[in-house]
């Protein structure tokens, strides 16, 4: 393992901490002047009640800025260690691409270009992060147990494929 690529993956998983922390406290106060917005106007959908509307966007936002602050720690661990995040980090940090994926699409059309450049930039530090440490799992044996299967037989080669069924 070339000390090189470990210093690269230190920093990706810690630039990515950083920028997930910041991207959830920004995410958090758009969330609570939304939900002040919403209570000081009065605002209703389809009838619906303007003080459950505020309490959803407070829940939404503190929902979502736990889950960024998770996956900021999940990263910082990683960086710290300097191993291929655990299944439960890498679920996390899964979900998190898809979403930021997700939200960049929509956001070219609500927001603009320079929203759909800031996701898209997060988006890759997280995929970042998945592909850099599964190689170093798979060469080191670390991780989740991606090392080789010694128990399996050799695939036969390619002319002596048998079929399966009589």
């Amino acid at each position: 393992m070339g000390g090189g690529r470990s210093v690269l993956r230190r920093l990706v998983a810690g630039l990515a901490a950083i920028v997930l922390v910041a991207e959830a406290a920004v995410l958090v106060l758009v969330h609570i002047v939304l939900g002040r917005t919403t209570a000081n106007q009065s605002m209703s959908i389809a009838g619906s009640d303007p003080d459950v509307m505020s309490k959803a966007t407070y829940a939404m936002g503190a929902g979502m800025g736990a889950f960024l602050v998770l996956c900021a720690v999940l990263a910082a661990v990683t960086a710290l260690r300097d191993r291929a995040p655990g299944r439960f980090a890498r679920v996390a940090l899964i979900s998190a691409a898809v979403t930021h994926a997700v939200l960049g699409i929509l956001a070219v059309g609500l927001v603009g270009w320079a929203a759909f450049t800031t996701l898209m930039l997060i988006l890759c530090l997280l995929v970042l992060i998945l592909t850099l440490y599964p190689a170093a799992a798979r060469q080191g044996g670390e991780g989740d147990g991606g090392g080789p299967v010694e128990d399996a037989p050799p695939p036969p080669p390619f002319g002596e494929l048998k079929p399966t069924s009589p």
